[in-house]
């Protein structure tokens, strides 16, 4: 950072160039070394903090279930260590590939076996946004719904694949699971890219008729949320079901419709739940259909082949674990991290506050998650893991596991320490005082001696007079009125 000295000295120099044209600039002074080492760092999240703890520092560590845990993060070991080297391009990325190989070979079945391999392999960091002390957290789940293979009376709202049209820049128009982020374009013929249309031009039939429709739902809130979540199952009358996951968006950031809601005043912010925002949207279908439009974001499917049996497949590209998986900022965060999440959440009822202490596995993401401390936890499918995860909205605290190979403290010790503080004693004989601050005070004040003598605690100290700091250089302001050149005047001989 400048200081004023310098930004005066600097309007100096440009105030007398502007009127001696014809002198040589001044070289730029040569910028000053650092009395210490630029050590790269090991890893960094943008717009993160950071605070290096123990074990013993974190709150519930020893309470989770740690083996259920461990098969959760094995999961994500199976894609992280069949990539490459360049698959990940984040450090974070490179650094789990040494636990997932340790974690190859070992089945645990001992709950203090796998509190051990953690422990030994990671070290906990807590991480937050920048000036705040908690993380976020929501909650989703997979909807199982009613719904049939054609369209009938009652069942009549189209649950679209993804459009031939549709595309993003970098992507190949068949690419699995295109981003959730970033602009999305309608190809016109070979070159033209218009954005794509929003959720009002779709749901007023844009896009109907062309044979994307996948199946067809009873009521647009049930779409609405299945959008949401990400993933759905959708039952048929002949006891069929078809598995549906995220595969493209429209381009439009999403808009949460509770958060209209609330600044509607229509539900107060302490009583909103998914749960409440169904049941104003049932009794109100005019409104209904003006509070889906607020969100322009529109999610396309695609059917999955699993099994009753099996949880929805997270981004990843593994199936998720309820109750283990959540989903983070994909743009700063890798999967497969371990994040110990601690706090209160209403689990068992809408009032309750159930402590939450479990080590979570990243393995989706979402275009509602941002920030380097706020995820989504995974409760499961179906009606109940619907009602617990629809009223979460809570602030918890994040550790963040980091692979030992990127451990940041271990680069802090290499770092040189200042100076060490000055003894008390040391302190009074030389203190430092500063000028422009005594520059107001009474100047018909008798001269302080050259030194004087401080009784303290049993002994007599001399005592020096203030050491003053340099007095900074003024800010020499340009004239207001420009100077008239001098022709023709010689040089002076030197």
């Amino acid at each position: 950072m400048l200081s004023s000295f310098s930004l005066g000295a600097e309007a100096a120099r440009r105030h007398y160039r502007s009127h001696h044209h014809h002198l040589p600039a001044l070289a730029a002074a040569p910028p000053r070394a650092l009395p210490y080492p630029q050590l790269p760092l090991p890893f960094e999240i943008p717009g993160a903090q950071y605070l290096p703890l123990t074990w013993a520092d974190v709150k519930g560590w020893s309470d989770d279930d740690h083996l259920a845990a461990y098969k959760t993060f094995r999961a994500s070991c199976r894609t992280i260590n069949a990539q490459t080297g360049a698959a990940e391009p984040k450090a974070l990325g490179g650094s789990l590939s040494e636990p997932c190989r340790a974690a190859k070979s070992l089945e645990l079945t001992d709950d203090a076996k796998a509190r051990t391999f953690f422990e030994e392999n990671f070290a906990p960091l807590r991480i937050s946004r920048l000036g705040e002390p908690d993380g976020f957290v929501t909650g989703y789940y997979e909807p199982v719904l009613e719904g049939s293979r054609t369209q009938t009376d009652v069942f009549n709202v189209p649950v679209y694949r993804r459009p031939s049209n549709l595309f993003v820049r970098g992507y190949k128009q068949d690419s699995v699971s295109l981003p959730n982020k970033g602009p999305v374009y309608r190809k016109i013929g070979r070159r033209k890219l218009v954005p794509y249309y929003d959720r009002g031009e779709i749901e007023d039939g844009k896009i109907a008729g062309r044979g994307l429709e996948i199946a067809w739902l009873k009521d647009p809130t049930d779409l609405l949320f299945a959008q949401i979540q990400g993933s759905a199952r959708i039952k048929f009358d002949d006891g069929g079901t078809v598995r549906l996951n995220y595969d493209a968006y429209n381009g439009f950031p999403y808009t949460a419709v509770g958060r209209v809601l609330i600044e509607r005043g229509i539900i107060p912010k302490e009583e909103m739940s998914m749960q409440k925002i169904r049941e104003w949207m049932a009794q109100n279908p005019d409104g209904a259909k003006d509070l889906r439009r607020q969100n322009r974001s529109y999610i396309f499917f695609r059917e999955v082949n699993l099994s009753d049996k099996e949880e929805a497949v997270g981004a990843q590209g593994i199936p998720l674990t309820a109750g283990r998986s959540i989903a983070v900022d994909k743009a700063l965060h890798v999967y497969g991290t371990p994040f110990f999440i601690e706090g209160e959440l209403p689990i068992d009822s809408e009032r309750s506050k159930t402590p939450f202490h479990r080590l979570m596995i990243a393995q989706d993401t979402g275009s509602a998650i941002i920030g380097p401390a706020r995820a989504d936890l995974y409760f499961g499918a179906g009606a109940d893991a619907g009602r617990v995860s629809g009223r979460l909205r809570h602030p918890m605290h994040f550790v963040m596991l980091v692979p030992k190979g990127l451990d940041p403290t271990s680069r802090a010790a290499r770092l040189p320490v200042p100076d060490p503080r000055p003894s008390d004693k040391i302190a009074r004989l030389f203190p430092q005082t500063d000028p422009t601050k005594d520059s107001v005070k009474d100047q018909t004040k008798p001269a302080a001696p050259a030194a004087a003598v401080e009784q303290g605690k049993g002994e007599t100290v001399a005592v020096a007079n203030p050491v003053p700091l340099p007095v900074p250089r003024p800010v020499i302001e340009p004239d207001q009125e420009p100077r008239r050149p001098v022709k023709n005047r010689p040089h002076r001989q030197q």
